[in-house]
């Protein structure tokens, strides 16, 4: 009898017909044998609609009463998906985190989660019934609610999934698994059977929505086996593990596009130790992620440096870099609000030489100027015109993965 955690999106319990159409899921697998722990989010454009309803009444409402609104999302999904159940004939109760003890930090609106407490959810495990959690929330030392960052009932179920040893983690959203792009921006876009923990971080980390980021993490540092699969069909979806051998066959496993980047640049930085602390330090403390960095040979000891933020960071980030930038001295801060990252992912990289240099030479092929570059072990990702962000996916996926002189291994359907 296996123990399964399920997790599904806003699109999936969007409406009382698709809660119903979920309680049906469900309960095809508890009448199989299937121990339920189930994970939902708000309904689709609920937790939005809070959000709305709190930006109405203050320009900046505080962030403890803002998870305290939004959570209820997740708490009407709950309800409902435990009531349906009932009445089906499945015995079934919900809960929220601070009945369960879902343990974070007190970043509210970004908690982390510190420790869950499984015991509730096994005793009525125990008793026959399917348990029903809402994500994306936790409880803090005080008691008071958290929210774990947009998309993060992913990070419910994966950690529900680590903490109760679960068989399987399935993630039912809107796509029945992951591509090998963006299927509404490239139409040759193929679903990958099986990828790699590593290779999904990277796609994760790189734009592609399909799993958040967090979640990923923590299932790799747990080995939870995780399956995308969509609530609207019977599709067999993608599963997420340890990598194999077949794995490293394949070149390219995927191509991402993140056109949520904004690109910053610090001028006339004189060039010496310390300069580069006291620039990112405050960005950091600041809870602001920065992803590709680069620094220009210094000309007359002094350098340009580059890096990018997430869109949504801009502002507060060109806040702190001209404030820092006037006490160092630096010649000016310049900013473009958007541009596109494109990345290839595959694990293959590894033992292949020569992957870089192809990119590099498909978009000059397309004539489309590469601004910033940034690698790892199974990862190229480079900065663009944000106009040509589309055309460079598109371009690179034709070359990498929609081509047959390039070895595929048979992992895709």
């Amino acid at each position: 009898m296996a123990l399964i955690v399920q997790k599904y999106g806003g699109t999936s319990v969007g409406s009382i017909e698709r809660i119903k159409a979920v309680a049906d899921r469900v309960a095809r697998c508890k009448r199989a044998g299937d121990r339920m722990v189930v994970v939902v989010s708000a309904m689709a454009g609920e937790t939005n609609r809070l959000f709305k309803l709190a930006s109405e009444l203050c320009e900046t409402p505080d962030p403890r009463e803002t998870d305290v609104l939004v959570a209820t999302g997740e708490q009407v999904s709950a309800a409902l998906l435990a009531i349906r159940l009932q009445s089906l004939g499945f015995p079934a109760i919900s809960f929220l985190a601070d009945q369960l003890r879902i343990a974070t930090d007190s970043n509210h609106g970004r908690a982390r989660i510190k420790s869950i407490e499984p015991a509730r959810v096994i005793e009525e495990l125990h008793a026959g019934k399917v348990v029903v959690v809402a994500g994306y929330q936790g409880v803090d030392a005080r008691g008071d609610i958290t929210t774990l960052g947009r998309g993060a009932s992913d990070l419910t179920a994966v950690a529900l999934a680590a903490a109760l040893k679960a068989d399987a983690c399935e993630i039912y959203t809107d796509v029945d698994g992951v591509y090998t792009a963006d299927p509404n921006l490239c139409p040759h876009a193929r679903k990958l059977k099986r990828i790699s923990y590593d290779e999904m971080l990277e796609m994760a980390g790189l734009g592609a929505k399909v799993l958040q980021l967090r979640s990923v993490e923590l299932a790799r540092r747990y080995n939870v086996p995780l399956v995308v699969r969509s609530s609207f069909n019977e599709s067999e979806g993608t599963w997420v593990g340890q990598e194999d051998q077949s794995m490293e066959n394949v070149l390219v496993s995927g191509v991402a596009l993140d056109l949520n980047q904004s690109k910053v640049t610090i001028t006339g930085v004189e060039d010496r130790p310390g300069l580069a602390a006291r620039i990112f330090g405050p960005i950091a403390q600041a809870g602001i992620v920065v992803d590709m960095i680069i620094q220009n040979a210094s000309a007359d000891g002094r350098t340009d440096l580059t890096f990018t933020v997430n869109r949504d960071d801009l502002r507060r980030t060109l806040d702190l870099v001209r404030r820092v930038a006037s006490e160092i001295g630096a010649s000016g801060v310049r900013h473009e609000e958007q541009v596109a990252k494109v990345s290839i992912v595959g694990v293959g990289m590894r033992t292949h030489a020569g992957v870089a240099a192809r990119m590099f030479e498909v978009l000059a092929g397309e004539r489309i100027n590469i601004e910033m570059i940034a690698t790892s072990e199974i990862k190229v990702s480079v900065v663009v015109n944000a106009k040509y962000g589309e055309l460079a996916m598109r371009a690179l996926h034709d070359a990498f993965v929609d081509n047959d002189a390039i070895q595929f291994a048979g992992e895709t359907v």
